[in-house]
């Protein structure tokens, strides 16, 4: 937390505009839009509301296909299911670790052949690193396929300078307890089509008609955020930079640390950026071949650190592996497969002090001493 939320908090209760909706939630969706520079933005009550909204608004349904990102968490292939359609799952590449433009046509082209022509694509920026955007604009503006981007771990990346959250038709952020900035629990739909968001809101509010009393000609979702919620938001938008200059200062640290072990023999892969991409880096995250490391794997590293009482934690299991997804098409060359294998997350809070730094040097410099 910051200086300013409470701030926002205490002007809500002092206002008695606790819930729902209210000015906090028009300010937090206004400074979204500024920093991001978002046409229109709606606050929502979590990043898989955006997901599952981005989905209905675009017309999805059941028995329809979606295309997703294959390494990412649950929540971006589960408002799939929400819907009853089909989620494609696409590899990843090696430089961002995000969709592989490549295998996203190859699973486009084989599904039109097969007569299901994809009804939508989500792509998700890993870890704050943002996929390969022009390439994957390309693609699906080829086969006219509306893009939605999920940058819920990647609020205040950005390519060339443009922000990740404004690249695809519909984009959604995530405000969880784990990412760069919280509100408790929150998302947001973005957009430059405001007939979109207008419509979003009107779904996310239990679609209530324009009516004195309570009438409805749709389906709705109780899916708006609180005044409350928002009011923690517009404090932590205040911090946010000085949380990626956090984070990304985190990743130059370990740099630095895995450089004096790659000295001593090792070959600790760091993700690096590619020319134009900034990330925000939320995670730190490495690779590790064991046969290039003298045997150690990824999980003598997790397990060292975690006797030592420091969490770590393997990378996403992709989603085609996943047991409730084990039926869904896949297409790749084991890309993600190799990264769940090899890869782990390191501790990358934006509030770690000196006294954690020395511990987790300590003990990584113990599992790589010569």
């Amino acid at each position: 937390m910051g200086n300013m939320e409470q701030v926002f908090v205490k002007e809500a209760f002092d206002t008695n505009w606790i819930a729902p909706l209210g000015p906090h939630v028009n300010g937090f969706e206004a400074d979204l839009q500024s920093y991001t520079g978002a046409g229109h933005a709606a606050a929502l009550s979590s990043g898989t509301a955006a997901l599952h909204l981005a989905l209905i608004l675009l017309g999805v349904k059941a028995n329809d296909e979606v295309i997703c990102q294959s390494f990412t968490f649950s929540a971006s292939a589960n408002p799939i299911a929400y819907q009853g359609a089909l989620p494609v799952f696409v590899d990843s590449e090696r430089e961002t670790w995000n969709m592989c433009p490549v295998a996203l046509e190859e699973a486009i082209v084989d599904r039109i052949a097969k007569g299901k022509k994809p009804a939508a694509i989500i792509v998700v920026h890993l870890y704050g690193m943002p996929a390969k955007m022009k390439e994957i604009i390309e693609i699906a503006n080829k086969y006219e396929i509306p893009l939605i981007e999920d940058a819920a771990e990647a609020l205040g990346a950005h390519i060339d300078g443009k922000m990740c959250g404004t690249f695809g038709k519909l984009n959604i952020l995530s405000f969880n307890g784990n990412k760069i900035i919280t509100t408790s629990g929150g998302g947001a739909l973005l957009a430059e089509d405001g007939e979109l968001i207008q419509k979003a809101r009107f779904l996310a509010t239990q679609a209530r008609d324009n009516a004195a009393h309570y009438q409805h000609s749709h389906i709705g979702y109780n899916y708006r955020m609180s005044n409350v919620v928002a009011a923690i938001g517009r404090g932590q938008m205040v911090v946010l930079d000085e949380r990626v200059t956090a984070r990304r200062a985190n990743y130059e640290r370990y740099v630095k640390l895995f450089g004096e072990i790659i000295t001593k023999g090792f070959d600790v892969e760091l993700l690096p950026e590619p020319e134009g991409f900034f990330s925000n880096r939320w995670l730190t995250t490495i690779t590790l071949d064991p046969k290039q490391n003298k045997g150690i794997s990824r999980e003598d590293v997790r397990l060292a650190l975690d006797a030592k009482n420091i969490e770590s934690r393997p990378l996403w299991k992709p989603m085609h592996l996943q047991p409730v997804f084990a039926d869904a098409p896949f297409y790749g060359d084991g890309t993600s497969e190799r990264l769940f294998e090899e890869g782990l997350c390191l501790p990358s809070g934006s509030n770690l002090e000196e006294k954690d730094w020395l511990r987790i040097e300590e003990e990584l410099g113990r599992v790589f001493a010569t």
